[in-house]
């Protein structure tokens, strides 16, 4: 029961804490309101858990053998998030018709996690504490328990999002938010960047 309470408590501080998912995700929030955003919400976490997995089940042994793959990985996600900063920081701030900006899909929530540094980090450390042998209840067991708990995580930025709403109803409004949480994507991108050169 001990090692079930240690996944919970790891993988809630990984998913719940401030990185460029749940920043997007209060950005969605924000912008399009909860029901709009739970696509996003339902896509970053499944994109997750199938990296998890994937993690669990080898893709940790072939990114230690393939080093430059890792490379490669890390300054795509790096590239994909900077984008995503500028888009924000240049997005026009209307709220009503085409200028109003997509609404956000799963595909899009998946594919942010896959450029995620903090999601790679957080599923080669997750599954090496608590999968480091493959074995299959282990990496199944830490995969569920890692969907739930991001689920809500994310979903509850999205939510955190919403309450945010009255108070940028202007699209002047709307451009200052977008671009402070440009900064900070920015800033949670070169945190995450120091920290895995840092290992």
């Amino acid at each position: 029961m001990s090692t079930f309470i240690s996944m919970v408590a790891f993988a809630l501080v990984a998913a719940i804490s401030p990185g460029p998912v749940n920043l997007v995700a209060l950005a969605s929030g924000a912008r399009h309101g909860v029901r709009a955003s739970m696509a996003l919400v339902t896509g970053a976490t499944l994109g997750f858990t199938l990296l998890l997995l994937l993690t669990g089940f080898g893709l940790h042994e072939m990114l230690v053998r393939m080093p430059w793959l890792t490379a490669a990985i890390r300054w795509a996600g790096v590239a994909f998030l900077l984008y995503m900063a500028w888009r924000l920081a240049t997005d026009s701030g209307e709220l009503g018709g085409e200028k109003a900006g997509q609404k956000p899909s799963w595909s899009h929530g998946a594919a942010i996690q896959w450029l995620n540094p903090k999601a790679w980090l957080a599923a080669v450390a997750g599954m090496g504490t608590y999968a480091s042998t493959a074995d299959a209840h282990a990496v199944w067991l830490f995969a569920g328990v890692y969907f739930i708990v991001c689920y809500c995580s994310i979903a509850s930025w999205a939510v955190a999002g919403s309450f945010l709403q009255q108070h940028v109803r202007t699209a002047h409004r709307v451009r200052l938010f977008n671009r402070a949480l440009a900064a900070m994507l920015v800033l949670s991108v070169l945190y995450l960047m120091a920290g895995a050169g840092a290992r």
